[in-house]
């Protein structure tokens, strides 16, 4: 199998723990030491150039990934994470807040400036939404995206905001913190939009529709341009789309566990997708 020389330096340089962080990523790579020097070998040309970016930002290792490393140094390895996925933190942190404001989606008081469409209460369990035009007309365009924010329950939070944290980071690492805020905006849009023309005038929300769009993003974009940051666990692609399946059946609702915005998790993942595959063959095209 042929090589290609991704990284030359000085015997006396350690590269120990940039070593850690590519064992971590699963990038095959081999050292060797040549007149004095010490050699960073990988399979392919693309691989060498993202294996010298990586260790231009991270040379001592990255504190995102390799938590081992910030344990034995004594630093706040949460902290250091937080701090490196900063606008993955900010998103998570604002629906947070959301959950808290509106109790998680009890209190309709402050949740009806928040969902898709506004409405009044005629009685405990009866809304009358008001017509998306005349919001709209009257410059409430955040409606758009803002239900991407609303969650009902703690496990609807806790579930998608674990998952967006693990999705996140990895496009935030990869791709950049505004590349991730655009992204989730955009998918916001596009799973928002598509439910509310699959099920009209209804109470939905929550950042599953987004999750479905950063899922569909590091799938195709992995397959058109292979990056260790995009390599998801064996079998989670697979389950994500056994899950939606399940949704679309119709057994949830059959089960009494509530309405699945499946309309949102199709819209989100189909988008999720096209700029997989967009951004993808800009990449192999580039290099990057």
């Amino acid at each position: 199998m042929s090589v290609v020389e991704a990284i030359r330096l000085p015997a006396a340089v350690d590269l120990g723990e940039f070593v850690t962080l590519l064992r971590r990523l699963n990038v095959p790579f081999r050292v060797s030491e040549e007149s004095g020097e010490q050699v960073l070998w990988v399979p392919n040309a693309q691989l060498a150039e993202q294996v010298r970016t990586l260790y231009e930002r991270y040379p001592q290792g990255d504190p995102q990934l390799s938590v081992q490393a910030e344990r034995r140094r004594g630093g706040p390895g949460l902290l250091e994470q937080l701090k490196l996925s900063w606008m993955t933190t900010a998103v998570l942190l604002v629906t947070c807040i959301v959950a808290a404001v509106t109790l998680l989606g009890t209190y309709p008081e402050t949740m009806r400036w928040l969902t898709f469409q506004d409405f009044r209460m005629v009685s405990e369990d009866q809304l009358v939404f008001v017509p998306l035009s005349e919001t709209l007309a009257s410059g409430q365009w955040w409606r758009l995206f803002s239900p991407m924010l609303l969650h009902f329950g703690w496990l609807h939070l806790a579930m998608n905001g674990m998952w967006y944290w693990e999705l996140g980071r990895r496009i935030e690492y990869r791709q950049g913190a505004w590349m991730l805020l655009g992204l989730s905006l955009g998918f916001g849009l596009i799973s928002n939009v598509v439910q509310f023309g699959v099920s009209g005038s209804s109470l939905f929300g929550g950042l599953s529709g987004v999750l479905y769009g950063l899922l569909g993003h590091c799938w195709i974009f992995q397959r058109m341009a292979p990056t260790p940051a995009y390599q998801l666990p064996k079998g989670v692609v697979a389950m994500m789309l056994i899950w939606l399946l399940v949704c679309l059946s119709g057994v949830i609702d059959l089960l009494g566990f509530g309405s699945i915005a499946n309309g949102a998790h199709v819209g989100g993942l189909v988008a999720g997708c096209l700029s997989g595959l967009i951004g993808g063959l800009l990449a192999r095209r580039t290099g990057h």
